[in-house]
């Protein structure tokens, strides 16, 4: 007796289902295509810039898509110089955060760089930096919670001028945590961020702090280091700006800055460490400039430590910093004369120190005033004892 059941691959419900599993394989080849495609487009729309991507990588049981060989240039760029390069970069859902009922994901950068290129920067299209970073922004789909950066480069170019210059830091090392605040702890800044690289002449750059990212501008209490730099490295620097090559010399730079609803206290202090200039022959004009910066170099420097130094205070509105120039030459002479100061960040600016000046401050006093109300006490009890 001949049965009347249909072959299984006439049957309409097994039709159904192997003809959705087709469609979900070829959907799941083509998205990569269609993720690239959607990358690119925000980066034609881009206005002054143009952009691309190379291939797009999709790990579905991770929830990660990897871009790979993403670049960034000016369209009315002066030089041919890349902007921005991005090899790798992975994005995924942070499941840890998927635990605290929160979306987030992880970013991790694999040896970016990002040239600056003076000539190329200048312009109309140089205001339009936020439109770039919103873009590459734009294609994290979901907001980002972890950050990091792994092998990065960062270089200044003056290609114009003669040898060009090229300031970088490189081997550059970041994490920072936290940034949509998912672990919703009871302190004002809840994202910690730690930034290392080596700068051109093999200085150590340091950069440390705390951040709230969820303000339309971020509030923040950074403090950075760079020591070490070997100033000959900086000649075409220092020769392209202010016609000095320097034999030999140590560059130090530390600053701590603090930001508190967009108000901002801070202070830069750059430092020369047995600093010796290159004789040479030259011009009436050349050895007169030279003759009148070492003449205050000698007189302005500390003569116990060898060492030329100055403290910029930055405060004020983002919109308005503003620095003092008075203040500034008071503290090279107070450096040369009366105290060198310390080789290391001051921990004198606090978030609190910006947040207390907001709208003109108030009575209570920051860290930053109690330290010097102990330093006055200290040196009257000096000269008390002295008499």
């Amino acid at each position: 007796m001949e049965s009347n059941r249909k072959p299984f691959y006439k049957n309409r419900r097994y039709q159904v289902i192997f003809g959705l599993v087709v469609l979900l394989i070829a959907f799941r080849l083509y998205l990569p295509t269609l993720v690239k495609n959607y990358v690119n487009k925000v980066l034609a729309e881009l206005p002054g810039y143009y952009g691309h991507v190379e291939s797009i990588d999709i790990a579905l049981i991770r929830g990660a898509y990897v871009i790979n060989e993403l670049y960034l240039n000016k369209i009315e760029a002066e030089t041919e110089i890349p902007f921005i390069n991005l090899p790798k970069t992975d994005i995924s859902i942070e499941w840890k955060s998927l635990f605290k009922g929160e979306i987030v994901s992880e970013v991790l950068l694999y040896e970016p760089t990002v040239n600056y290129v003076s000539e190329d920067q200048e312009g109309e299209e140089a205001a339009k930096g936020d439109d770039w970073s919103k873009a590459l922004t734009d294609l994290v789909p979901i907001k980002i919670n972890h950050l990091e950066m792994h092998d990065g480069k960062f270089s200044y170019i003056v290609a114009g001028s003669d040898p060009a210059i090229n300031l970088d830091i490189s081997n550059l090392e970041l994490v920072a945590d936290n940034l949509r605040n998912v672990e919703a702890e009871p302190q004002t800044l809840p994202s910690p961020m730690r930034l290392t690289g080596t700068s051109v002449g093999n200085g150590q750059l340091s950069i440390e702090g705390e951040l709230n990212l969820i303000r339309e501008i971020p509030d923040l209490d950074l403090a950075l280091a760079l020591e070490g730099v070997d100033m000959t490295a900086l000649n075409d620097f220092s020769s392209h700006y202010a016609s000095l090559d320097f034999e030999q010399g140590r560059f130090d730079l530390y600053s701590e800055i603090a930001i508190a609803d967009g108000f901002m206290t801070g202070y830069i202090k750059p430092m020369l460490v047995d600093s010796k200039l290159i004789a040479k022959e030259e011009s009436f004009a050349e050895k007169l400039w030279e003759g009148f910066v070492g003449f205050f170099k000698f007189a302005l420097k500390n003569q116990g430590t060898n060492t030329l130094a100055s403290k910029v205070p930055l405060e004020g509105d983002l919109n308005n910093v503003e620095t003092s120039t008075w203040t500034t030459i008071v503290n090279v002479v107070k450096n040369g004369w009366i105290e060198a100061f310390t080789q290391a960040v001051d921990e004198d600016v606090s978030y609190q120190d910006a947040l207390q000046r907001i709208g003109g401050g108030d009575n209570t006093k920051s860290k930053k005033e109690i330290r010097q109300e102990k330093r006055e006490e200290k040196q009257k009890e000096k000269e008390s004892r002295g008499n």
